[in-house]
């Protein structure tokens, strides 16, 4: 259980962390070819989304897996364990998203 816990944990920080990282880096580029750093925050942070996700459960393949084996050989506790790596994963990411909105002061 207690490992249980620390990969929701890992999940919902990684995905934090590709958020708010790839955001404030990828302004870096945005400086450089002199285009407005706020804009490209907030456009990275929407479209990192999705990738902050995957990368926090460790990519599709072993979380459809997981799934798969759930449905199939009927081991519901597994497919429940995905979906709060998956549902931990969003959090995060949603969070990061958040808080690029609020330093940007988008929205």
């Amino acid at each position: 259980m207690e490992k249980f816990i620390h990969t929701l944990i890992y999940s919902f920080f990684i995905s934090l962390g590709v958020i708010l990282g790839g955001t404030l880096i990828g302004s870096l580029g945005a400086v450089f070819c002199q285009d407005p750093p706020l804009k490209i925050m907030l456009d990275l942070a929407e479209k990192l989304k999705i990738w902050a996700i995957v990368s926090a459960i460790g990519g599709t393949f072993v979380a459809i897996k997981a799934i798969e084996i759930g449905f199939l050989d009927g081991q519901l506790s597994s497919l429940v364990k995905q979906f709060l790596f998956i549902l931990s994963a969003f959090y995060g990411a949603q969070l990061g998203y958040l808080l690029i909105i609020m330093l940007a002061g988008g929205e």
